[in-house]
């Protein structure tokens, strides 16, 4: 099975758009049946990650330990055919863990030359575990990486795999000893999704599929050429005048300076930026695509507005210190529009 359009593929033809859309649909659908034979009881979450991918973006991952999302990476890694690393983020890490070195070589004639040695960094699908424990000169290595894709060592610029997609995660308890990452580099990640507990069922599920003799393995569905040409694919998928302009009010109204909506003047310090409209466009067009749809609706903007800002918006001391959370704050941002 594969979903890279065929050459005489004309995206700009409504025909063709749907027929690639159906077979990317189709390809979706058996990566998700894939994961889940793996990753039990996080439809939204796995959804959201799909989607992110499907966008290009990188993705933050916050919850607390052993809800799988190690275990995501990797099969996700699996199922898309891609090589995935994992970094542990430690105090102690340095930019050239991440993204290598050169190292001075002899040669047999006794010439002496650098030579560069990659760095995990170089793969499609990066894990940052605990990205937050990391110093901020690591975090910032990490990030530039993932705005430019390419590093820079000693003047000499390397271009990283394609497709490149990083996955972090934080754990939302322990706060000791970590490194929040500032505004500006919170905003690189196309998403942040927050991952819950499972429920009792797939709790259940989760002790039977993980503790006997044997468990449950993911199997390859597409290639990371073919992820290529999926994400060529959404970038085609048209957006009506209607949900452009549902983007644009959700957002602009959730920017205290230009608000409508006394709460966000009140309580919000700021609110998220253009790349916001930009990451909340490509993130409907892949979710209508996902669901064997031509074209999003203002639904998608309403069911992707959480994970899209709820890391790009900052309150006020006093809207904390009164109990008001981000996500009271998208609620009316979606009420705005709905």
């Amino acid at each position: 099975m594969t979903g890279k359009p065929k050459d005489n593929v004309n995206l700009s033809d409504s025909k063709d758009l749907l027929t690639e859309i159906d077979r990317l649909g189709v390809q979706i659908a058996a990566a998700s049946v894939g994961i889940g034979r793996v990753i039990f009881g996080q439809p939204q979450v796995l959804e959201e990650t799909l989607i992110t991918l499907l966008a290009g973006g990188h993705l933050l991952l916050i919850g607390v330990p052993g809800l799988a999302k190690t275990r995501l990476v990797e099969t996700l890694g699996t199922v898309f055919g891609m090589e995935a690393r994992r970094v542990q983020f430690t105090p102690d890490l340095m930019p050239a863990d991440i993204l290598g070195s050169e190292v001075l070589e002899e040669s047999e004639t006794g010439r002496r030359s650098f030579r560069f040695i990659q760095g995990p960094v170089f793969c499609q699908l990066l894990m940052a575990d605990e990205i937050n424990r990391a110093s901020p000169r690591t975090q910032s290595a990490l990030l530039q990486a993932m705005q430019e894709r390419r590093v820079s060592v000693a003047g000499h610029y390397h271009n990283l795999p394609s497709p490149f997609h990083v996955l972090a995660t934080q754990n939302p308890l322990e706060q000791e000893g970590t490194y929040p990452l500032p505004e500006a580099q919170l905003d690189r990640f196309f998403m942040q999704v927050d991952v819950d507990y499972p429920d009792r069922e797939s709790e259940r599920q989760i002790l039977i599929a993980t503790t006997g003799a044997n468990e449950a393995e993911a199997q390859r569905v597409m290639n990371p050429l073919d992820l290529i040409a999926a994400q060529r694919l959404i970038r085609h998928v048209p957006v009506g005048e209607s949900v452009v302009d549902a983007i644009l009010t959700l957002v602009r109204n959730g920017r205290p300076e230009t608000s409508s909506i006394a709460e966000v003047k009140k309580h919000v310090s700021w609110g998220p930026g253009p790349r916001a409209s930009q990451a909340l466009m490509l993130a409907v067009r892949a979710r209508a695509a996902m669901q064997g749809r031509l074209a999003p609706s203002i639904d998608d903007v309403l069911a992707l507005a959480h994970p899209v800002l709820r890391h790009r918006m900052a309150l006020t001391f006093a809207a904390r210190a009164e109990g008001v959370a981000v996500g009271d704050i998208i609620d009316l941002l979606n009420a705005s529009i709905a």
